[in-house]
């Protein structure tokens, strides 16, 4: 098996608009920075990850990309959260992938041992969706092979990601897991991302630099 992360990061200074009123300016722009740099450390502890691939507009993102051994596409259009991934997977599939496992960079408490489980045995074709905490959005996407579907990220797209693949006749399934469930959109986000680091329950040093913890 050849798999491929792909991470998806918007432009900093357009990312966790809804935290404007929580947090400073700058103290936004260093928390995406720090999540983004939590991500790709946890990806790169997985066993199972052959390459990671980061799609982004945003310069900081690809240095830190870079520095941390990941390939970068840019993507000076800031496409659709959907059309990143899929800039993502056409570079997989020219890699060789047989599989990728598609994620947003707002997911610090991501461990990597849960991308190892995602994968192990992982059969061909398959698709398996990681939800939100709400369980409606999608936090992860693991596709084998890299185009089993297309992905439709966006309000809802857990259950729409789902339909894609019974639709397609692809086996399927959809697999909570604890630190893929908190991405950061809204003040409330941030109270349950900041109390999980706080109490010791999750591993994230950026991002908790970045809090102040």
């Amino acid at each position: 098996m050849n798999a491929v992360a792909i991470v998806t990061a918007k432009r900093f200074t357009q990312a966790k608009q809804r935290l404007a009123g929580s947090v400073g300016e700058d103290e936004r722009l260093r928390l995406v920075e720090a999540m983004l740099g939590d991500v790709l450390d946890s990806v790169g502890r997985s066993r199972m990850i052959d390459k990671t691939i980061v799609v982004s507009g945003e310069q900081a993102a690809a240095k830190l990309a870079d520095d941390l051994g990941a390939e970068v596409i840019h993507d000076p259009e800031d496409a659709s959260h959907s059309g990143a991934a899929s800039l993502g997977v056409d570079r997989a599939i020219e890699l060789g992938a047989t599989c990728v496992v598609l994620l947003p960079g707002d997911c610090p408490l991501l461990d990597p041992r849960e991308l190892d489980r995602l994968l192990t045995g992982l059969p061909t074709p398959f698709v398996t969706v990681v939800p939100d905490r709400h369980g409606t959005g999608t936090n992860a996407l693991v596709l084998s092979p890299p185009r089993a579907i297309t992905p439709a990220f966006g309000e809802g797209s857990c259950e729409r990601h789902l339909a894609l693949a019974r639709d397609a006749e692809i086996p399927h399934t959809s697999e909570e897991l604890p630190g893929l469930a908190l991405d950061l959109d809204t003040p409330a986000d941030l109270v349950a991302l900041t109390t999980r680091i706080d109490m010791g329950n999750a591993e994230a040093p950026r991002t908790a630099k970045a809090l102040g913890i």
